[in-house]
């Protein structure tokens, strides 16, 4: 697949990024279709009779258990907030800004 800067544009505008400037739209655009070249390269190897890998080591659920523990008492995390309630964090309003 080849890219052209307008299909550049499309993917930045999906992803909402700014490319930047034309110097960096071009460099940008090189590495793109770098990435798609290894991975249209990767197409071509053979793997016939290769099973997928699932797990990277033989060992399979070596998750702990998911058991509750005591966490840290409420006045001792409240000793790190910028601000805090008697109870809560205090944090600025994000919600309702237009």
């Amino acid at each position: 697949m080849k890219l052209d800067p307008a299909t550049l544009d499309r993917i930045a505008e999906l992803a909402r990024l700014d490319p930047g400037t034309a110097e960096e739209r071009t460099i940008l655009l090189t590495d793109m279709q770098r990435v798609l070249d290894f991975v249209e390269a990767l197409n071509g190897v053979d793997t016939t009779g290769v099973e997928p890998l699932i797990f990277m080591g033989e060992e399979r659920d070596v998750l702990r258990d998911d058991v509750a523990m005591p966490g840290l008492p409420r006045e001792e995390v409240l000793k790190n907030a910028p601000t805090a309630d008697s109870d809560y964090f205090k944090v600025p309003r994000v919600v309702g800004k237009g």
